[in-house]
């Protein structure tokens, strides 16, 4: 092998072990996040409520994780004065809900169906 093969295997290979290294920083990071966010949970919602908290994550992940967000951002702007209980927990799902609900229509158009019935008699 050439000097030039080998420092091109070299530079790929030192180029892996840094995506490599970079994948375990950006998995570290994520995880820290988490921790600081659990810890900050179980600082402001009191046992029932967590278990709560923990329910609706696992019936809807997405509603979890925003209701989570909301209740951090509401934590480090110092809008919880203390811990929050089941109640005020579901009171808060509740006004997020109702901001958040979305409705649906559904149009029927009788004329592009072609569904009418007295055309067959």
């Amino acid at each position: 092998m050439s000097d030039d093969e080998l420092e091109a295997i070299r530079s790929r290979r030192m180029q892996e072990l840094q995506g490599i290294q970079g994948q375990q920083q950006k998995q570290e990071m994520m995880q820290q996040q988490q921790q600081a966010i659990n810890s900050l949970l179980n600082q402001v919602l009191d046992q029932q409520a967590r278990a709560r908290l923990n329910t609706i994550m696992v019936a809807k992940p997405e509603k979890g994780k925003q209701m989570e967000s909301v209740i951090v951002q509401m934590a480090t702007s110092g809008q919880i004065g203390s811990k929050l209980s089941e109640n005020d927990l579901i009171a808060l799902v509740e006004r997020v809900n109702a901001q958040t609900q979305k409705t649906t229509t559904v149009k029927f158009d009788r004329r592009r169906a072609a569904l009418d019935d007295d055309d067959d008699w």
